[in-house]
């Protein structure tokens, strides 16, 4: 077909597909959702992007578009047209006149997701046009096993017909099976498809290569390298000359190879995933069941070969709903069982990468199996498998991540599983190792991350009155090397230090909940602390420890009424931690659950407050020769004042604290140092405004605002954030406003403070109502009652009741 004529078929497609649209009264959007066909894969159809429909892929769009039988047959008429049809090559005339005899698999009709693969294989290609390279190219497709690279490979060499009309061969290398394909024999199967007779092919490997490139030198010839062992294996085989094309597929990366184009082939995203279902089971079938789609493509790990086995099992069981595989696949134990259909399947599929391991990578590969969260460092795979440093155990990684089995992580340093290699590695772990050994591995990597945890928990402590690291534990280079680990390994040492509290070892357990508190205040979230907290109670009372007890009761109580909006079940928790540091005669806890209950009774006005509190406090830090206690105690007396009009007072008060925090006690200045000095400044820019120092309040609130965004502490940056919005709503700067507590809302929602969030909300609706902007107004209003429901009864009732009546009054 010439090009003008493929153009006038494509034209007709995409015409009769978007006339079609518009007669349904259909935007794209909703053909989607209606069909399962992505938007994406219809906006390329409809711009003539995406040339050749599949018929699967025609019938889901006709089932929405409501097409007669006669308008589906044009339709699938007009795609056929549109598609490029293979060229016949002439037989490429050897000394003997011998034809081809590489021949192409077939290719499939359901391929999807791998446009984008496509387009740049089909930029290689037309790089070779121009006639002006010395040598050809080579592309290699890797990848981990299940992902469709020999597929991909097998449909761009259909598609890439016209551009080698000397011919294409296809060859398979067998890289995973026990014997892999040897360079020799398939240079031997080269030269015979080019046509030269068995007796005159050359003995020595070296000369069959230099023969066949000889041969296609001046000849435009695709190659097909199928299931790639290693380079040693491709690198002879490197033989095309400038106008040939040569694809290598395989699990290994094959790094060592030069002057290769790379395409990585990974698993689908949600949408391809979806419909390459769609096609094998039908569309209408995945559209009345999508929840339950949604849940099946996540369960297969969006893996090609998975989704394809899953398919076809629902397509020969038309009657099953889609939740029966669902439940079926929610048994971790049974998964990859269940992933079998005939010949398909993907355990068989993993375990031929698997055997072709070193014993230690193996090794690493089954124990890794044990890290509780998706991704995890070099650090871990050392202390899993005892190697003797991380130079040792990146070997180990590195030879998994090029065989596929693992992927780097998109923090840098670190790798991760697809979840069905960690099933198997799981499966494998439980088969070849003896049950002492795993759980030696697994205590052994519990160990290490919280130990490390605690370690990098103690960079956060403030100078004044927190000793130095011990020399033995582990340590980083700074504190912001220290908060990334933290952040990377969150899921990691929070299962870990549960696992230490279910077993009994609770002195690690408390150590590190002890190093965590003032880190609590810059990374994680609400729910982190609470569960670290509680756990480190648990503990302590567990180990008869009073002072733990007081220390960790103090802690939660801080969670309780900082982060989850539980005022009363803080003033408990303090009163708590009150009596048992009484009972430990330690002033220091004593002190601080006096400030935690004045903390709570702050947060809800319905508790009263009683201004003693904060001068036992101090006086308590006082006895114990705790001078930042005395400051925090002095910052709270000054907040009283300030929510009780006695402004003048507090400002005085506010003036020392703030000049306290900003000065250096001794030893590197820390991040909890400059949040601590970054919230008394906001504190006292509240007093200031009430003063009608609005200028010297925001100067304070974007002193703090910069603090907090250095260290990154989530909570501080809303805060000021929503404070300065305020202060900037008096000045009469809406816009400045609105910009600043929509971002302040942002953070709340994202680390989950809901009242916080609400408050930010009103805030918000009532700069919008001074805008005159109405609707937005009443939107933010709505939203904030819709969030009332994450609050506890008592709270979220009184917020309800009044958002539903200023709702009603607008």
């Amino acid at each position: 077909m010439t090009n003008a004529a493929s153009g006038r078929a494509t034209t007709t497609f995409k015409s009769l597909l978007k006339g079609h649209r518009v007669r349904a009264n259909l935007t794209q959007e909703e053909l989607a959702e209606g069909s399962g066909v992505s938007v994406r894969a219809i906006s390329d159809m409809e711009r003539g992007v995406a040339k050749s429909p599949q018929r699967r892929t025609i019938e889901a769009l006709a089932a929405s578009l409501s097409l007669t039988d006669e308008e589906l047959t044009t339709l699938q008429k007009a795609a056929r047209q549109g598609r490029a049809r293979p060229v016949a090559a002439p037989a490429p005339l050897g000394i003997y006149g011998s034809p081809l005899i590489g021949v192409l698999p077939a290719d499939v009709d359901d391929l999807t997701g791998r446009e984008r693969d496509l387009d740049a294989l089909r930029a290689l290609a037309a790089d070779l046009r121009d006639g002006r390279r010395r040598s050809g190219r080579v592309a290699i497709l890797s990848g981990p096993p299940g992902t469709g690279k020999t597929t991909l490979a097998v449909r761009a060499a259909h598609n890439l017909a016209v551009d080698f009309p000397d011919g294409r061969l296809f060859l398979k290398l067998r890289g995973m099976s026990a014997e892999a394909t040897n360079p020799a024999d398939v240079l031997h199967l080269i030269l015979r498809s080019l046509g030269i007779d068995a007796v005159r092919i050359p003995a020595d490997p070296e000369d069959r290569a230099s023969l066949c490139r000889s041969l296609l030198q001046d000849r435009a010839t695709l190659i097909v390298l199928d299931d790639a062992a290693d380079e040693a294996q491709v690198r002879p085989l490197l033989v095309g000359g400038p106008r040939c094309l040569t694809l290598i597929t395989g699990r290994q990366m094959l790094v060592g190879l030069e002057g290769a184009s790379r395409l990585p082939v990974d698993v689908f995203g949600e949408d391809d995933a979806l419909v390459l279902l769609s096609a094998i089971v039908g569309a209408s079938r995945v559209a009345r069941e999508r929840q339950a789609a949604l849940e099946l493509v996540e369960l297969c790990g969006r893996l090609p070969l998975a989704l394809r086995i899953a398919g076809n099992r629902l397509a020969s069981r038309p009657t099953w709903p889609l939740t029966r595989l669902v439940d079926q696949l929610r048994d971790r134990s049974r998964r990859l069982t269940t992933l079998t259909a005939g010949d398909l399947d993907v355990r068989s599929v993993f375990e031929l990468s698997y055997r072709q391991l070193s014993p230690n990578a193996a090794a690493v590969f089954r124990r890794l199996s044990l890290v509780p969260a998706a991704d995890f460092s070099v650090g871990a795979a050392m202390t899993l498998v005892e190697a003797s440093d991380e130079d040792e155990a990146a070997v180990f990684l590195e030879e998994l991540a090029d065989a596929s089995l693992l992927q780097t992580s998109p923090e840098n340093g670190r790798y991760q599983f697809h979840d069905l290699l960690r099933v198997f590695a799981t499966e494998r772990l439980a088969r070849e190792e003896a049950p002492e050994v795993v759980e030696a591995a697994e205590n052994r990597l519990a160990c290490w991350l919280v130990r490390t945890a605690t370690a990098a928990g103690r960079y956060f402590h403030p100078t004044d009155g927190v000793s130095p690291l011990p020399a033995a534990t582990p340590s980083f280079d700074d504190h912001s090397r220290a908060g990334r680990w933290l952040e990377v390994e969150l899921k990691n040492w929070l299962a870990a230090v549960e696992s230490l509290a279910a077993r009994g070892d609770h002195r690690p357990v408390l150590d590190l909940a002890e190093s965590m508190h003032w880190y609590s205040e810059i990374g994680g979230t609400a729910s982190t602390w609470y569960a670290v907290f509680a756990l480190a109670v648990d503990s302590a009372v567990a180990i008869g420890s009073k002072r733990d007890e007081a220390v960790h009761l103090n802690y939660l109580a801080w969670v309780q009424a900082s982060l989850c909006d539980q005022a009363e079940e803080s003033v408990e928790t303090a009163r708590r931690a009150w009596a048992a540091a009484e009972e430990a005669d330690d002033r220091r806890e004593q002190g601080w659950a006096r400030v935690y209950v004045t903390s709570a009774h702050a947060r809800d006005t319905s508790l009263a407050t009683s201004p003693e509190l904060f001068d036992e406090a101090a006086r308590l830090f006082e006895e114990a020769g705790y001078p930042l206690g005395v400051h925090v105690a002095r910052t709270m007396r000054a907040s009283y004042w300030y929510r009780n009009g006695r402004f003048d007072d507090a400002a005085e008060e506010f003036d020392a604290c703030v000049r306290y925090f900003a000065q250096e006690h001794g030893g590197s200045r820390t991040p909890v140092d400059d949040t601590n000095y970054a919230y008394v400044l906001l504190r006292s820019a509240q007093n200031l405004a009430a003063l009608d120092s609005i200028d010297r309040a925001l100067s304070h609130c974007e002193t703090a605002l910069d603090l907090f965004r250095r260290h990154g502490a989530g909570m501080g940056q809303a805060r000021a954030l929503q404070e300065s919005g305020k202060f900037l709503r008096r000045q009469g700067d809406h816009a400045n406003a609105r910009r600043r507590l929509t971002e302040a809302e942002e953070v709340y929602e994202r680390i989950g403070l809901t009242q916080a969030q609400i408050d930010t909300l009103c805030d918000r609706a009532a700069v919008a109502e001074e805008m005159g902007d109405a609707a937005s107004a009443r939107d933010d209003r709505e939203r904030a009652l819709g969030l009332c429901d994450r609050l506890g009864r008592s709270e979220g009732s009184k917020l309800r009741e009044k958002l539903a009546d200023r709702l009603n009054a607008s």
